[in-house]
């Protein structure tokens, strides 16, 4: 029982992290990248725009994908 609610979990997981994926901008920075010209008002304000939000959605998405994939694979679950 609580196997099948962990794997539809994933399942979910999954979907939503392909999505959040999907909803992020590409980063063509060009050659201002590699002169270092990134550093500017949008970049060091990042963490509070809609940008930034899907960004650390995305990664706590990607954490917690592995740690139910491991635990399904090493069958904590039962």
């Amino acid at each position: 029982m609580v196997r099948t609610f962990v794997t539809i979990l994933f399942m979910l997981i999954s979907i939503a992290l392909i999505v959040i994926v999907m909803m992020q901008e590409g980063k063509n920075s060009g050659f201002g990248a590699l002169s270092g010209q990134v550093d500017s008002y949008v970049k060091k304000n990042r963490g509070r725009t809609k940008e930034g939000k899907l960004e650390r959605i995305t990664a706590f998405l990607g954490v917690l994908f592995f740690v139910v994939a491991i635990g399904l694979s090493l069958k904590v679950f039962q």
